[in-house]
């Protein structure tokens, strides 16, 4: 079997059983399989007997270093590769793995995003409620902001994920791992007027598993409910470019800045790891050292 072949075939075996083994979503499978094409290229090109030894790394590694990519960029292509050597180890595909000691690009980690409370109470005002579409992106935006959830994760909620009487959302998350959510009262009956008006009269007898539907009947995708949102951004005079992450964040950040604890925010938001819910107390702790410099009468 020729280089290129080899490492096409064990990619494709990896993104199997990342598929099926780890449950990982289309996402992130998606994500690999650039980032593992990008390696494949440079393995067949190198000339090597060997595609998966050290010097044919190295020469990956510095392809991405000289391509202009950012450092952020360039460490989950790092992250990638040695997911994917870990996987050939396991498997007795090699006998080393080459990536074990490759070093990271150091990243400044960029304090997310947010906007105030008045802020999110002008995007939510934005849909107009003389339409169906308007009420139903209203319920959207509500429940974005309500439950802090992913674009990914609100797209593909279904109407069984809802439980009005209990006030709560069954999220699916990473990896396939579940969630309940609750949902505050504004979100509530937003949801509760598109589910008897907007989404009939948006389905017009059609039936569909999924909670937010579009005109066709079918579920709004998360590219679809990103350019909603940037119209809205704008039509509410948000200057910010403005992401469903956005709102993710202004929900995790409201809820820190009103007293609740990390481990609780960490629960909601569906982080595995409380590392990942830890860089919203370093934007508390930024944002403290603000307002002793502008309101200390000795801070200056």
């Amino acid at each position: 079997m020729l280089n290129g072949e080899r490492v096409r075939a064990e990619i494709h075996a990896f993104l199997n059983h990342c598929r099926i083994e780890k449950g990982l979503s289309e996402n992130s499978l998606a994500a690999y399989a650039r980032d593992l094409a990008r390696f494949a290229q440079t393995a067949a090109s190198s000339g090597h007997p060997d595609p998966f030894q050290s010097s044919v790394i190295l020469q990956h590694v510095d392809t991405l270093y000289t391509s202009g990519l950012a450092s952020r960029s360039i460490a989950r292509h790092l992250a990638t590769l040695r997911n994917f050597f870990r996987y050939l180890l396991a498997e007795g595909k090699i006998d080393t793995d080459p990536t074990a000691f490759l070093p990271s690009p150091r990243q400044s980690r960029a304090l997310p995003k947010y906007l105030s409370p008045s802020e999110i109470e002008q995007l939510v005002q934005s849909p107009d409620p003389s339409k169906p579409t308007g009420i139903r992106d209203r319920a959207m935006l509500e429940v974005l902001y309500a439950t802090g959830v992913r674009v990914s994760e609100l797209c593909r909620t279904e109407l069984s994920d809802l439980n009005l009487e209990l006030g709560v959302l069954r999220v699916s998350g990473k990896g396939g791992k579940q969630r309940l959510v609750p949902i505050g009262r504004f979100a509530l009956s937003a949801l509760r007027a598109y589910l008897e008006t907007a989404r009939p009269g948006l389905l017009k007898g059609r039936v569909s598993r999924y909670l937010f539907v579009t005109r066709r009947g079918g579920p709004l995708t998360r590219q679809a409910f990103w350019k909603l949102l940037a119209r809205y951004g704008r039509k509410a005079g948000l200057r910010s470019r403005l992401t469903p992450h956005v709102i993710r964040h202004s929900f995790a950040t409201h809820l820190l800045e009103r007293g609740a604890d990390l481990r609780s925010v960490q629960t909601l938001l569906g982080h595995a790891d409380i590392s990942t819910t830890q860089v919203y107390t370093h934007m508390l702790r930024s944002r403290l050292r603000q307002a002793v410099d502008r309101f200390h009468p000795r801070a200056r």
